[in-house]
């Protein structure tokens, strides 16, 4: 099964859809995103995008309000906090301190910028 993306205003993901394989395919049998996207389109309207959902491609599934960006050709995540950047890698945001590797469950203050234990 594919999965496709809708896309709307300012790039911000709508919602994600699962399409059969076979509305991909061409006449040789080879899969075309476009085929993909003129059958969402043709359903449903407005503008769709393939998406991966083990990250093969577009770095991250995409998920109702993450947002595409077209530099990158990548489904980018809302920004968690302020304080964090962006992985230009993964496309995944980060914080400005390692998560602690002691095996104890935190959570993220962005007022001290510093991991909290969780209580």
């Amino acid at each position: 099964m594919a999965h496709f993306a809708e896309i709307g205003v300012n790039n911000t993901v709508i919602r994600v859809i699962v399409v059969n394989n076979a509305e991909l395919l061409d006449g040789d049998g080879v899969e075309q995103e476009s085929l993909g996207a003129n059958f969402c389109r043709d359903l449903f309207g407005g503008t769709w995008m393939q998406t991966s959902y083990n990250g093969n491609f577009r770095k991250n599934f995409a998920n109702k309000s993450y947002t595409y960006d077209s530099t990158r050709n990548a489904f980018i995540p809302p920004k968690p906090f302020a304080s964090w950047t962006l992985n230009e890698t993964t496309c995944q945001w980060q914080s400005p301190v390692s998560y602690p590797d002691d095996g104890r469950e935190y959570s993220w203050d962005e007022d001290s910028t510093s991991w909290k234990l969780a209580t």
